[in-house]
């Protein structure tokens, strides 16, 4: 890995590119270009058989330097220091300080390359860049400029550590809006790399971190925590929160104040089974007594007591008195007017 520093003291981590694959990247770049100047050349010989032969000699040269030292220049220029081959190799040419080739680097690379690569067969290129440290061939020495590579493998992506059990849930009520994407990904950044850090170095920057967390969340960091632990806490409250919004929990547990599902409960939306109703048994309707339904006018309605027996024509004894008693209501009969019953006097 080397480091380029650019104009404002930033180091840049670009990977310069090797001669194998530098060597792959010419090589389709000059089977593009020799395959397109034969078929041009073909072309233009028919064309120009009746001229001359310092003409035809004339045409050829410019036809040579056009397809196989301007048109590359010009590629690389409106590409930005990608031709055919090192875009299919996942390469670029840059400047010294990172920054993008202008039209003077790739004269410069161009013309040179002419001396190093056409007319050598390449091997001046070869054997420069196998002595600079930076893969350089003399065209990139004199422009100025350096091949990196693009397309770098990539890594396992680092976890941020947990946070301590008894910080677990500790910062539920912390109000985080106010806390901007860069800080986030400055304590995310941290966190992953913090065992790769000095540990003085390490210190200072969660103090600072955990500072600047504090002032925009409005609550302090507590008496007695790390500030490392704060962090990992903090960033844990924020993917839990993010977490159930994404799988519409709402941000703060809808249901621990009443707006969430059935069977959730709590503010991390643990689920809990809705309460099983005791059963009740249906209510049973009392009806009244036969002789307390009222009496069909074909049949004539008879007086509750001993009955009379049959065939006797002695007048009804009247029934001793009883306890007063509520009549229960009976339903109405749809046939005809109906009779309630009279106690005798």
């Amino acid at each position: 890995m080397s480091e380029l520093v650019t104009g404002e003291a930033v180091a840049l981590e670009l990977r310069p590119a090797k001669l194998p694959s530098r060597a792959l990247a010419v090589l389709l770049d000059l089977v593009a270009a020799v395959t397109v100047y034969v078929v041009v050349s073909i072309a233009l010989v028919a064309a120009t058989a009746s001229l001359d032969p310092a003409a035809q000699t004339a045409i050829s040269l410019a036809l040579f330097l056009l397809l196989l030292v301007g048109i590359p220049m010009a590629v690389e220029t409106l590409s930005h220091g990608r031709s055919l081959g090192k875009m299919a190799c996942g390469l670029r040419v840059v400047r010294d300080d990172g920054g993008p080739i202008r039209f003077r680097h790739a004269l410069v690379r161009g013309l040179i390359g002419v001396i190093e690569i056409l007319m050598t067969m390449g091997v001046v290129a070869c054997i420069a860049s196998l002595v600079s440290s930076r893969g350089r061939r003399l065209g990139d020495v004199f422009a100025g400029t350096l091949v990196v590579r693009e397309r770098l493998p990539v890594g396992p992506v680092g976890s941020v550590p947990p946070p301590p059990p008894w910080l677990a849930g500790r910062f539920s009520g912390l109000d985080l809006s106010a806390v901007p994407d860069g800080l986030w990904l400055a304590v995310r950044q941290y966190l992953t790399r913090m065992r790769q850090l000095d540990p003085q170095v390490g210190h200072a920057m969660a103090e600072r971190l955990a500072a600047d967390l504090a002032d925009l969340t409005g609550a302090p960091v507590p008496q007695g925590v790390p500030a490392a632990a704060y962090l990992a806490a903090v960033v844990q409250e924020r993917q839990a929160r993010e977490a159930r919004r994404a799988f519409g929990h709402g941000a703060g547990g809808t249901a621990a104040t009443g707006g969430g599902p059935a069977g959730v409960s709590g503010p991390a939306g643990v689920y809990a089974p809705p309460p099983v109703q005791a059963y009740a048994p249906p209510p049973v309707h009392r009806t009244a007594p036969p002789a307390a339904y009222p009496s069909h006018p074909s049949h004539p309605s008879h007086p509750v007591g001993p009955s009379a027996p049959a065939g006797s024509s002695s007048p009804s004894v009247p029934s001793a008195p009883t306890a007063p008693h509520t009549p229960v209501s009976a339903p109405p009969v749809a046939e005809g007017p109906s009779t309630g019953f009279v106690p005798p006097a």
